[in-house]
Protein backbone atom coordinates (compact mmCIF):
# COMPACT_ATOMS: atom_id res chain seq x y z
CA UNK A 1 0.00 0.00 0.00
CA UNK A 2 3.12 1.92 0.65
CA UNK A 3 4.34 2.08 -2.92
CA UNK A 4 0.84 2.67 -4.37
CA UNK A 5 0.53 5.55 -2.36
CA UNK A 6 3.46 6.81 -3.86
CA UNK A 7 2.33 6.36 -7.57
CA UNK A 8 0.90 9.83 -9.42
CA UNK A 9 -2.59 10.36 -9.43
CA UNK A 10 -4.04 7.29 -7.41
CA UNK A 11 -5.79 8.59 -4.28
CA UNK A 12 -8.67 8.32 -6.00
CA UNK A 13 -8.68 4.88 -6.08
CA UNK A 14 -7.08 4.20 -2.83
CA UNK A 15 -10.71 3.73 -0.97
CA UNK A 16 -11.00 2.53 2.25
CA UNK A 17 -14.34 0.70 2.32
CA UNK A 18 -14.11 -0.20 6.01
CA UNK A 19 -13.48 3.68 7.35
CA UNK A 20 -15.78 4.80 9.35
CA UNK A 21 -17.55 8.03 8.74
CA UNK A 22 -15.55 10.38 11.46
CA UNK A 23 -12.58 8.45 10.96
CA UNK A 24 -11.41 10.70 7.59
CA UNK A 25 -12.82 14.14 9.58
CA UNK A 26 -10.73 13.06 12.37
CA UNK A 27 -7.55 12.75 10.30
CA UNK A 28 -8.70 15.97 8.14
CA UNK A 29 -8.77 18.26 11.35
CA UNK A 30 -5.82 16.69 13.14
CA UNK A 31 -3.29 17.77 10.29
CA UNK A 32 -4.92 21.35 10.20
CA UNK A 33 -4.51 21.64 14.23
CA UNK A 34 -0.74 20.46 13.22
CA UNK A 35 -0.34 23.26 10.32
CA UNK A 36 -1.85 25.66 12.88
CA UNK A 37 -4.93 26.44 11.17
CA UNK A 38 -7.04 25.61 14.32
CA UNK A 39 -11.00 27.29 13.12
CA UNK A 40 -10.90 24.92 10.38
CA UNK A 41 -9.52 22.03 12.75
CA UNK A 42 -12.29 22.99 15.23
CA UNK A 43 -14.96 22.72 12.43
CA UNK A 44 -13.83 19.11 11.28
CA UNK A 45 -13.11 18.14 14.41
CA UNK A 46 -16.59 19.03 15.77
CA UNK A 47 -18.03 17.45 12.93
CA UNK A 48 -15.60 14.34 13.43
CA UNK A 49 -17.26 14.49 17.47
CA UNK A 50 -21.43 14.40 15.91
CA UNK A 51 -19.99 11.26 13.50
CA UNK A 52 -19.01 9.19 15.97
CA UNK A 53 -21.35 9.91 18.38
CA UNK A 54 -24.25 8.96 15.94
CA UNK A 55 -22.40 5.82 14.57
CA UNK A 56 -21.73 5.20 18.36
CA UNK A 57 -25.72 5.00 18.91
CA UNK A 58 -26.03 2.68 15.54
CA UNK A 59 -23.86 0.00 17.40
CA UNK A 60 -25.82 0.30 20.42
CA UNK A 61 -28.60 -0.57 18.37
CA UNK A 62 -27.20 -2.89 16.64
CA UNK A 63 -26.67 -5.03 19.86
CA UNK A 64 -30.40 -5.30 20.26
CA UNK A 65 -31.31 -7.20 17.02
CA UNK A 66 -31.53 -11.20 16.77
CA UNK A 67 -28.97 -13.53 18.39
CA UNK A 68 -28.49 -17.38 18.00
CA UNK A 69 -29.71 -19.49 21.03
CA UNK A 70 -26.74 -22.16 21.46
CA UNK A 71 -28.07 -23.84 23.88
CA UNK A 72 -32.28 -24.26 25.33
CA UNK A 73 -33.11 -23.06 28.78
CA UNK A 74 -35.86 -21.92 31.11
CA UNK A 75 -37.50 -19.05 29.99
CA UNK A 76 -35.91 -17.01 32.69
CA UNK A 77 -32.10 -18.03 32.57
CA UNK A 78 -32.56 -17.89 28.36
CA UNK A 79 -33.91 -14.10 29.02
CA UNK A 80 -31.06 -13.07 31.56
CA UNK A 81 -28.47 -14.77 28.74
CA UNK A 82 -29.97 -12.84 25.89
CA UNK A 83 -29.67 -9.96 28.04
CA UNK A 84 -26.43 -10.00 29.05
CA UNK A 85 -24.82 -10.46 25.64
CA UNK A 86 -26.17 -7.64 24.19
CA UNK A 87 -24.72 -5.82 27.37
CA UNK A 88 -21.47 -7.14 26.37
CA UNK A 89 -22.17 -6.16 22.55
CA UNK A 90 -23.21 -2.80 23.72
CA UNK A 91 -19.91 -2.43 26.10
CA UNK A 92 -17.07 -3.50 23.04
CA UNK A 93 -18.77 -0.49 20.59
CA UNK A 94 -16.14 1.79 21.94
CA UNK A 95 -13.43 -0.52 21.31
CA UNK A 96 -14.96 -1.81 17.89
CA UNK A 97 -15.47 2.28 16.79
CA UNK A 98 -11.46 2.89 17.78
CA UNK A 99 -10.23 4.43 14.95
CA UNK A 100 -7.07 3.70 12.89
CA UNK A 101 -5.08 6.91 11.70
CA UNK A 102 -1.78 5.22 10.35
CA UNK A 103 -1.65 1.87 11.58
CA UNK A 104 -1.87 2.74 14.99
CA UNK A 105 -5.52 2.38 17.58
CA UNK A 106 -6.40 5.99 18.94
CA UNK A 107 -7.18 5.32 22.34
CA UNK A 108 -9.97 6.90 24.91
CA UNK A 109 -10.93 8.50 21.22
CA UNK A 110 -13.61 11.20 22.83
CA UNK A 111 -11.27 12.12 25.26
CA UNK A 112 -8.61 13.00 22.44
CA UNK A 113 -11.33 14.84 20.11
CA UNK A 114 -12.01 17.12 23.19
CA UNK A 115 -8.20 17.39 23.95
CA UNK A 116 -8.15 19.00 20.35
CA UNK A 117 -10.93 21.12 20.36
CA UNK A 118 -9.70 22.30 24.08
CA UNK A 119 -5.96 23.41 22.75
CA UNK A 120 -7.86 24.98 19.54
CA UNK A 121 -10.58 27.20 21.19
CA UNK A 122 -7.65 28.31 23.52
CA UNK A 123 -5.12 29.57 20.94
CA UNK A 124 -8.64 31.10 19.45
CA UNK A 125 -8.84 33.15 22.57
CA UNK A 126 -12.56 31.57 23.33
CA UNK A 127 -12.19 30.47 26.90
CA UNK A 128 -16.16 29.84 26.71
CA UNK A 129 -15.52 26.94 24.68
CA UNK A 130 -12.11 26.09 25.41
CA UNK A 131 -13.57 25.41 29.23
CA UNK A 132 -16.27 23.28 28.67
CA UNK A 133 -14.18 20.78 26.66
CA UNK A 134 -11.34 20.53 29.08
CA UNK A 135 -13.83 19.50 31.58
CA UNK A 136 -15.27 16.79 29.03
CA UNK A 137 -11.88 15.45 28.74
CA UNK A 138 -11.31 15.17 32.27
CA UNK A 139 -14.63 12.97 32.50
CA UNK A 140 -13.01 10.31 30.65
CA UNK A 141 -9.07 10.67 31.82
CA UNK A 142 -9.58 12.43 35.24
CA UNK A 143 -5.83 11.83 35.98
CA UNK A 144 -4.50 13.89 33.20
CA UNK A 145 -2.56 16.41 34.87
CA UNK A 146 -2.23 18.78 32.74
CA UNK A 147 -5.85 19.20 31.93
CA UNK A 148 -6.74 19.54 35.28
CA UNK A 149 -3.96 22.23 35.52
CA UNK A 150 -5.49 23.95 32.68
CA UNK A 151 -8.96 24.18 34.04
CA UNK A 152 -7.26 26.00 37.15
CA UNK A 153 -5.75 28.11 34.60
CA UNK A 154 -9.32 29.02 33.28
CA UNK A 155 -10.53 29.45 36.85
CA UNK A 156 -8.26 31.88 37.57
CA UNK A 157 -8.72 34.08 34.81
CA UNK A 158 -12.02 33.39 34.64
CA UNK A 159 -13.12 37.12 35.13
CA UNK A 160 -10.76 38.15 32.25
CA UNK A 161 -12.60 35.54 30.26
CA UNK A 162 -15.86 36.29 31.29
CA UNK A 163 -16.40 32.94 32.11
CA UNK A 164 -19.25 31.58 34.69
CA UNK A 165 -19.93 28.44 37.08
CA UNK A 166 -21.17 26.53 33.86
CA UNK A 167 -18.61 26.87 31.54
CA UNK A 168 -16.85 24.53 33.81
CA UNK A 169 -19.11 21.73 33.04
CA UNK A 170 -18.97 19.38 30.53
CA UNK A 171 -20.61 19.74 27.17
CA UNK A 172 -23.79 17.81 27.10
CA UNK A 173 -23.12 15.19 24.18
CA UNK A 174 -20.11 13.87 26.62
CA UNK A 175 -21.72 14.15 30.00
CA UNK A 176 -24.32 11.90 28.05
CA UNK A 177 -21.61 9.94 26.06
CA UNK A 178 -19.99 9.31 29.79
CA UNK A 179 -22.67 8.10 31.95
CA UNK A 180 -24.03 6.16 28.62
CA UNK A 181 -21.12 4.34 28.94
CA UNK A 182 -20.37 4.29 32.46
CA UNK A 183 -23.86 2.53 33.18
CA UNK A 184 -23.18 -0.08 30.58
CA UNK A 185 -20.52 -1.69 32.21
CA UNK A 186 -21.72 -0.88 35.60
CA UNK A 187 -24.94 -3.23 34.48
CA UNK A 188 -22.90 -5.55 32.52
CA UNK A 189 -20.92 -6.47 35.71
CA UNK A 190 -24.07 -6.69 37.80
CA UNK A 191 -25.08 -9.12 35.13
CA UNK A 192 -22.68 -11.42 35.26
CA UNK A 193 -22.21 -11.03 38.93
CA UNK A 194 -25.89 -12.18 39.66
CA UNK A 195 -27.63 -13.69 36.60
CA UNK A 196 -25.54 -16.60 36.19
CA UNK A 197 -27.87 -19.96 35.93
CA UNK A 198 -28.19 -21.62 39.39
CA UNK A 199 -25.74 -24.97 38.46
CA UNK A 200 -26.11 -26.48 41.99
CA UNK A 201 -28.62 -29.03 41.09
CA UNK A 202 -26.97 -29.68 37.43
CA UNK A 203 -25.19 -32.97 37.26
CA UNK A 204 -22.22 -33.17 34.86
CA UNK A 205 -22.59 -35.57 32.02
CA UNK A 206 -20.59 -38.40 33.53
CA UNK A 207 -22.86 -38.05 36.00
CA UNK A 208 -25.53 -38.68 34.43
CA UNK A 209 -23.91 -41.47 33.02
CA UNK A 210 -23.44 -43.23 36.23
CA UNK A 211 -26.72 -42.28 37.78
CA UNK A 212 -28.87 -45.25 38.11
CA UNK A 213 -32.24 -44.94 36.22
CA UNK A 214 -35.30 -46.25 38.54
CA UNK A 215 -38.18 -48.33 36.97
CA UNK A 216 -40.90 -46.51 36.28
CA UNK A 217 -42.75 -49.21 38.54
CA UNK A 218 -40.59 -49.17 41.57
CA UNK A 219 -42.72 -46.97 43.39
CA UNK A 220 -45.18 -49.61 43.15
CA UNK A 221 -42.82 -52.94 43.71
CA UNK A 222 -41.66 -54.79 46.79
CA UNK A 223 -43.61 -55.53 50.28
CA UNK A 224 -46.37 -53.86 51.29
CA UNK A 225 -47.70 -51.99 47.69
CA UNK A 226 -51.13 -49.55 47.36
CA UNK A 227 -53.31 -52.87 46.83
CA UNK A 228 -51.70 -55.03 49.45
CA UNK A 229 -51.96 -52.17 51.99
CA UNK A 230 -55.40 -51.62 50.80
CA UNK A 231 -56.77 -55.29 51.40
CA UNK A 232 -54.51 -55.38 54.69
CA UNK A 233 -56.51 -52.45 55.64
CA UNK A 234 -60.22 -53.33 54.54
CA UNK A 235 -60.31 -57.20 54.84
CA UNK A 236 -62.56 -59.24 57.43
CA UNK A 237 -63.39 -62.51 58.08
CA UNK A 238 -67.01 -63.82 56.62
CA UNK A 239 -69.51 -63.40 59.39
CA UNK A 240 -71.63 -66.56 60.25
CA UNK A 241 -74.71 -67.08 61.43
CA UNK A 242 -74.65 -66.88 65.10
CA UNK A 243 -72.56 -63.97 65.59
CA UNK A 244 -73.71 -61.51 68.39
CA UNK A 245 -75.50 -58.59 66.34
CA UNK A 246 -76.38 -60.14 63.57
CA UNK A 247 -79.83 -60.79 62.50
CA UNK A 248 -81.41 -63.36 59.92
Amino acid sequence: MDYYKTLFDVDEYLIDHEEQPYEGVFLKAAKLFNSGDFSNSIRDMEEAASRYFKVYDLCLAGCEGAQEVSEFKDFFPSIADLYTNALKCKVKCEERLMPNVGGYFVEKFVATMYHYLQFAYYKLNDARNAAPCAASYILFDPGDQIMQQNMVYYRFYREQWGLKENHFKPRLEALRHYNQTTMLKQMLEFAEKHLQPDDEDVLAPEELATEQVDSPDSEFEGVGDYEESFYADWWQEPKTKGDTGEQD
